[in-house]
């Protein structure tokens, strides 16, 4: 570990960054897109066109051959009665995290966001810090309990290098180091191993009550398919449904998931499929994937209060798992999950539910943000942060 955590080489390159056309972003994307490690949906060019209300750049790093050695998507979000922005870059830049001139490319990076108006700027990196596998969370579960009071099965050295870099060169990680951070993506994610594995392993990996619960939806006749389009607006009924009886709301309209089906399948066909449930001819669940190369997520998952029993979201999971193995997936990421371990929490219930796939639950490193420099900039990144805090 103690190799990883070193300053900026004596002599740092800075690497020449320029906009670049989807063309070539997307070129470099494909290349760097098999594997576990791939790059994050929220990098797609498409995505761009799914944040209302963003503007947006498509930025690369220059490497020694003049190809692209990194790429970024900035979004960036005007301040009222300004003409500076907020600069956002969710799960990125796609980059190369263990090198150890960082500031090559942040440097860069800093400079040309300054130049285009960006009074702050925030980043995801995407190394992971902390693993815990199934059994080792089910055996921690307790009152009062959250995950960093458990003893993590794997740590990343490469993600606590990254951490202990950005900290040197004064970014802040948003919301500090409380569980419960200020990050617009979820801190916390479980993610399922595909890579290597058979469908029978797959299917052990389920705890019993999953594959009970996968059995019943089977022996009572659920039906599961993939919808299209027309499908979204039972979708959004059934989300709104969900988010009443759990208690959350997403703050998103039909609208919003109309475009981003339209985007990132205009970009890639099949990129965002929309899975049903169907039982005696009625839709009870319905959950979104997007695939990106080896990766596959489950965004989005909506249910009905009603036949309950015949357990439908268990039987789309299955579905949506065996699919993303066929399709040679080394991932299947099931996205953000509480940190809380206390069974008397009612957000427990979704690490219980997702830790039923024997999965991991995985810590990114969170999101990380720092003002530009200038007085003035430092000005509205405060007035920016008393903003969200209100929201």
């Amino acid at each position: 570990m103690s190799a990883l955590l070193v300053t900026a080489a004596p002599t740092v390159r800075d690497t020449r960054l320029r906009i670049v056309t989807p063309e070539v972003y997307r070129t470099f994307l494909t290349s760097r897109s098999t594997g576990a490690d791939g790059p994050s949906f929220l990098q797609l060019p498409s995505w761009a066109k799914v944040k209302d209300g963003w503007q947006h750049q498509l930025v690369g790093w220059d490497g020694e051959s003049g190809e692209p050695a990194g790429v970024a998507l900035v979004l960036l979000r005007p301040f009222p009665g300004t003409r500076k922005f907020f600069a956002y870059l969710p799960e990125g830049p796609v980059a190369d995290w263990s090198a150890p001139d960082l500031d090559g490319w942040l440097t860069p990076l800093l400079r040309h966001l300054r130049t285009a108006g960006a009074f702050a700027v925030r980043i995801g990196p995407t190394p992971a810090f902390r693993r815990w596998d199934a059994a080792t969370l089910k055996a921690g579960t307790g009152p009062g309990r959250k995950l960093a009071d458990v003893l993590a099965s794997e740590v990343d050295p490469l993600g606590t290098a990254v951490a202990e870099r950005l900290r040197a060169r004064g970014w802040r990680r948003c919301g500090g180091d409380s569980e419960d951070g200020a990050d617009a993506q979820p801190r916390f994610v479980y993610q399922v191993p595909l890579a290597g594995r058979t469908t029978d392993d797959l299917w052990n990996g389920l705890n019993q009550e999953w594959r009970r619960n996968v059995r019943k939806a089977r022996k009572s006749g659920v039906e599961t398919v993939v919808g299209s389009a027309a499908d979204l607006p039972e979708f959004y009924r059934l989300l709104r449904i969900t988010e009443e009886r759990d208690g959350f709301r997403l703050g998103r309209s039909l609208a919003y998931y109309q475009r981003q089906y339209e985007v990132l399948n205009a970009e890639h066909p099949g990129r965002m499929k929309l899975y049903l449930a169907r039982h005696e001819g009625e839709i009870l669940a319905a959950h979104t994937m997007i695939t990106v190369g080896g990766r596959v997520w489950y965004q989005t998952g909506a249910s009905a209060d009603h036949r309950r029993e015949v357990r439908p979201s268990n039987a789309l999971q299955w579905r949506m798992m065996l699919d993303a193995h066929a399709h040679g997936a080394a991932v299947y990421d099931m996205r953000g999950i509480p940190s809380t371990l206390d069974p008397g929490d009612r957000a427990h219930g979704l690490l219980r539910w997702k830790l039923g796939t024997g999965g991991q639950a995985v810590e990114t490193l969170g999101e990380w943000e720092t003002p530009l420099n200038g007085t003035t900039n430092h000005a509205l990144y405060r007035a920016f942060q008393a903003y969200l805090a209100r929201r």
